[in-house]
């Protein structure tokens, strides 16, 4: 029966079997943990977008609030507007030379009614627009309705007022309806033609 020898084994090869294993049971790709100043960085970067956009939102919520605001009344104005224009042509319907003394009266209530409705709406910054005539189309203001033949006003301007419009601050809530002054530059052309003649007969006179 043979004798079995143990084979023992030295320091140094133990200790090296050791790191072998060690090795061996290391993760095959660790990543090398980040510097501190890059990961500072970057929650700085994360934390400043996001105070940015908390900013963003803070600033469109309060402009949003003041516009809810300034515009609370445009609901009841636009609804007060058909009630102006009544108004108005009850006092234009009545000529002024025919006026005696208790239809004046009656007419001054209403004038003062119509006031009192201004002066409110104005407080919430509505005012209407009364086009002058012979002034300029604005087409952000008005809204052409006919064109006045034979005007005494230059084509293109307003001739007539159908009705007026009116403005919340630089918002438009009714544009005025106006009637625009007929006219063409071909008349224009043609009187300048005529003038044009006229030094031609001089010389042949």
């Amino acid at each position: 029966m043979g004798n079995v020898v143990a084979e023992q084994k030295s320091p140094a090869q133990a200790e090296r079997e050791d790191n072998v294993a060690a090795e061996q049971q290391k993760p095959p790709d660790a990543a090398p943990p980040a510097a501190p100043e890059t990961e500072v960085a970057e929650l700085k970067d994360r934390l400043l977008r996001a105070l940015a956009e908390q900013e963003n939102i803070r600033r469109r919520a309060a402009r949003e609030r003041d516009e809810a605001v300034r515009y609370a009344a445009s609901n009841l104005g636009r609804d007060l507007l058909p009630t102006l224009d009544n108004l108005r042509r009850a006092l234009d319907s009545v000529p002024a030379e025919s006026i005696y003394e208790p239809a004046a009266k009656l007419l001054a209530g209403v004038a003062a009614i119509e006031r009192g409705l201004l002066e409110v709406l104005a407080s919430h910054g509505i005012s209407r627009i009364d086009p002058a005539l012979g002034g300029p189309f604005d087409p952000h203001f008005h809204q052409a309705m006919l064109e006045v033949e034979g005007s005494p006003h230059p084509a293109g301007t307003v001739a007539q007022v159908l009705q007026p419009g009116y403005v919340q601050h630089e918002r438009l809530l009714r544009p005025a309806l106006v009637g625009v002054a007929a006219g063409s530059a071909a008349t224009t052309g043609d009187e300048t033609t005529g003038d044009d003649r006229h030094p031609s007969n001089d010389e042949d006179h």
